[in-house]
């Protein structure tokens, strides 16, 4: 993740650039937000909902990225994956319980 954030940084200057950049700061705080949400305050129902937002925003950054910076986006791929697993078990966490 910072190293595809850094290559988006280090790419010229554009619309693109900062929409990439905007969306990365929006996906890590709500990766934050996930983890207070889920570990701290034990709310499982609400952290599914809130790491579905999550992941619409790591799909959106990566998109976002491959139009300027295709190796970034291949970076953020293991990203993505680790939260879609994370998301499964959230799922079946919150269906268990």
């Amino acid at each position: 993740m910072a190293v595809a954030a850094w290559r988006a940084w280090i790419a010229p200057a554009s619309s693109l650039r900062t929409a990439g950049l905007i969306l990365f700061v929006v996906q890590l705080a709500l990766n934050f937000a996930w983890s207070f949400i889920f570990f701290r305050e034990h709310a499982i129902g609400l952290a599914l909902v809130e790491v579905m937002v999550l992941w619409a925003a790591i799909c959106a950054t990566t998109l976002v990225f491959s139009r300027f910076v295709p190796e970034a986006a291949w970076l953020m791929a293991p990203y993505l994956a680790w939260v879609t697993f994370a998301s499964i078990l959230n799922g079946a966490f919150w269906q268990l319980n």
